[in-house]
């Protein structure tokens, strides 16, 4: 208990500190939303159902790359700002890391619930299932993105982080894809030792 107490404190400890002086506080709210509202499920479902450690840590790193995105906004972070600089990139790409993260994140939650709740055999359809959870997360957040700009006009620019690249959209869910297959391929084996591990309990 004492390690998810950590990861709880250190999440609202990243979260209170990213709420201190941001770019903006309508910009702040919405990139930190999201962690928000998986903290709250997280807890809400945590006596029913507990994650593996791994899963909740990088759960925590997502949130983190959300506060340090919601606090700059994704265009303005400095040490991309830095790598742009140094590599003579036309762009700030941090929002590029957080796409991945939308990738790679999910993937283990997803993969996680299909193996230990019995959704899908183990095998190739999980993984399969898996990056097609991703994607889909990835398409409905673009959508969000979407409808925020058009109801809020000029303010969600900080938010939607184009940068003048018309084909923002699509690189973002490409990057999403590519974390859950990374996931799939790199990250699942460990995954299925430390599930195994809970099973043995």
């Amino acid at each position: 208990m004492k390690k998810y107490l950590l990861l709880l404190i250190l999440f609202f400890i990243g979260l209170i500190v990213s709420g201190i002086q941001p770019h903006d506080y309508f910009t702040w709210i919405l990139e930190v939303f999201p962690g928000i509202i998986a903290m709250a499920v997280l807890l809400l479902t945590f006596k029913k159902f507990q994650f593996t450690t791994l899963t909740y840590v990088f759960i925590l790193v997502h949130c983190y790359i959300l506060f340090v995105g919601g606090h700059y906004t994704y265009a303005e972070v400095p040490l991309f700002d830095w790598v742009k600089e140094v590599f003579h990139q036309s762009r700030n790409n941090y929002d590029k890391v957080g796409h991945f993260a939308q990738g790679f994140v999910p993937a283990m939650v997803a993969r996680e619930l299909f193996v230990r709740l019995d959704i899908v055999k183990r095998g190739r359809w999980v993984s399969i299932l898996t990056v097609s959870v991703c994607v889909s997360i990835s398409a409905v957040y673009e959508l969000f993105e979407w409808f925020v700009a058009v109801v809020s006009g000029q303010s969600s620019e900080a938010f939607l982080g184009t940068q003048g690249d018309p084909w923002d959209t699509q690189s973002d869910m490409l990057l999403a894809t590519i974390g859950a297959i990374c996931m799939v391929v790199l990250v699942s084996w460990i995954q299925d030792k430390l599930i195994k591990k809970l099973e043995k309990r």
